[in-house]
């Protein structure tokens, strides 16, 4: 198991641009993301995509969620075309979705592009052969382990048991479990396991899961921009960008005052460029 992640370590994840960059060049993430119920989480993801430091999102989905999206980023482009990182199942239901869209799916699924997989999706990934993070709660860790073979993890595991838990899953997976939590933990294929405490507890709210998606998906396109990522470079973003987003959740609980405040998972996803700058000043 590594230590805790921190700024410094974020910051190795990160890349300032510089004169000769472009939109391109910074990365490109693709969302496939909410539904005609959940629109909203197709907003979060883009919104913290956008804030993260991607250099162009594309958003491919339902017509109303496009369009609340266009609304709140018209520059979001809703067109097919070149992506370096996927996110996909935010705000979806896998009982729901349509076959053609399983059929999606399951094509970036054996792709060579890397995939962000959160919620609706994840009973998918099993068996996927592209790049790979997974975005799981408790819950959604159990159905998972289910389908890989494996058993449910005691609800009232410590954390060397939710460690060895999210190793085992990554190992059987072939990719990089992110398992959410008040202590998030980052586990990949090769069993080191990365610990990210950076949040708050005001956290624990509607939507701040579809922002850590899209800031995993944003810190991923922008490494694959640069190289072919591999396992350890994945579990590497997976952490800095759950460290940023604890880290904006807390500036934002903050301005309330010691004990922090209410705040919003589109508070949240406002706050990462802060975050941002924190990370890369710290590296």
């Amino acid at each position: 198991m590594s230590g805790q992640w921190t700024a410094a370590d974020a910051a190795g994840s990160l890349h300032a641009p510089a004169s000769d960059d472009h939109k391109y060049s910074r990365g490109v993430v693709g969302l496939r993301t909410g539904s005609e119920a959940y629109p909203g989480a197709a907003v979060l993801g883009v919104e913290a995509a956008w804030r993260t430091g991607t250099g162009m999102v594309r958003y491919l989905g339902p017509a109303r969620a496009a369009d609340l999206v266009l609304a709140r980023r018209p520059e979001t482009v809703t067109v097919d075309g070149r992506v370096q990182a996927w996110v996909v199942g935010s705000g979806t239901d896998a009982a729901a979705r349509s076959f053609a869209e399983t059929e999606t799916l399951r094509r970036l699924l054996a792709g060579d592009v890397p995939v962000v997989v959160d919620a609706g999706a994840l009973d998918l990934a099993a068996g996927a052969t592209a790049p790979l993070v997974v975005t799981p709660h408790a819950r959604e860790h159990d159905a998972l382990r289910g389908t890989l073979g494996l058993g449910p993890v005691d609800p009232a595991a410590g954390e060397e048991e939710r460690s060895r838990a999210a190793a085992e899953s990554a190992a059987r997976l072939g990719g990089v479990v992110l398992l959410k939590g008040a202590l998030t933990l980052v586990a990949e294929p090769g069993g080191t396991v990365r610990r990210v405490s950076a949040g708050t507890p005001w956290l624990a709210t509607a939507g701040t899961g579809d922002v850590l998606a899209g800031a995993v998906g944003a810190v991923v396109a922008g490494i694959a921009a640069r190289r072919n990522p591999d396992a350890v470079a994945l579990a590497d973003a997976a952490a800095s960008a759950a460290w940023l987003h604890g880290r904006a959740a807390s500036l934002v609980a903050a301005a309330f005052g010691g004990a922090g405040g209410p705040l919003t998972a589109l508070d949240v996803a406002d706050a990462l460029p802060r975050a941002v700058a924190e990370a890369l000043a710290a590296g």
